[in-house]
């Protein structure tokens, strides 16, 4: 049960979500103080992720409690949720009265598919990023992007960077650093190919190629319900 006085998150779970999007951010809210966080989903079903990792939810839409804040997790599960009512109406109903409402990766397309990004500045996975003005919201190429009660991450490992950017808003900068260095989250890839701009011509290229069907499959059913 919730307790009185607790910042309220709720972080959506679909069939197909990116395990990551959701248990980065997760790590670093949950270690928010004063703060409760319920994994939310259509039934209380296990829901099993992009690769098979299975994550029981903590409560359902229809028992979800008021939110603080509403979280969306991307995946390529997003793409057929992106009509499905019954959760697009839960992220309205929460997202009118949320204090912030955000994302994290392709997420952001299901906020957009929900109404919630018409003219706001927003972030995505990279090979998404064309896809938001479709839902009226304007792609900003960021790590995170805050506009007004709005904040978005881009893709994947973003989540982290993004929940730190959540703890430092509500709670200040020391309480993000503190949890920052409780994960010992200090990136040191081993290569430089964790963006666009940076990886290889033919790193980037083939991630494109194998990609390609399925963000087709993406843009089809965004134009078909935009």
């Amino acid at each position: 049960m919730t307790k009185e006085g607790e910042f309220v998150i709720g972080m959506v779970l679909f069939e197909g979500v990116t395990q990551l999007d959701l248990t980065g951010p997760y790590e670093v809210l949950a270690r928010m103080p004063q703060t409760r966080v319920y994994l939310v989903a259509a039934s209380m079903a296990p829901v099993r992720t992009e690769w098979g990792l299975t994550i029981t939810p903590d409560v359902t839409f229809d028992d979800a409690p008021p939110l603080d804040m509403l979280c969306v997790p991307g995946g390529w599960g997003v793409d057929a949720r992106l009509d499905d009512e019954r959760l697009l109406g839960f992220l309205r109903l929460h997202g009118a009265h949320a204090r912030y409402v955000t994302s994290v990766c392709s997420g952001a397309l299901l906020l957009g598919a929900a109404g919630l990004l018409r003219g706001y500045r927003a972030t995505t996975h990279w090979l998404s990023l064309d896809l938001l003005p479709f839902f009226g919201a304007e792609p900003v190429d960021e790590r995170v992007v805050i506009d007004r009660n709005r904040i978005t991450g881009g893709g994947v490992t973003a989540g982290i960077d993004f929940a730190l950017v959540v703890a430092s808003e509500l709670f200040g900068t020391d309480v993000a650093q503190r949890i920052q260095l409780a994960i010992e989250y200090r990136p040191a890839p081993p290569f430089e190919s964790g963006s666009p701009h940076t990886a290889p011509d033919e790193v980037r290229q083939a991630v494109t190629r194998a990609s390609a069907a399925t963000l087709a499959r993406r843009r089809a059913i965004i134009e078909r319900i935009t």
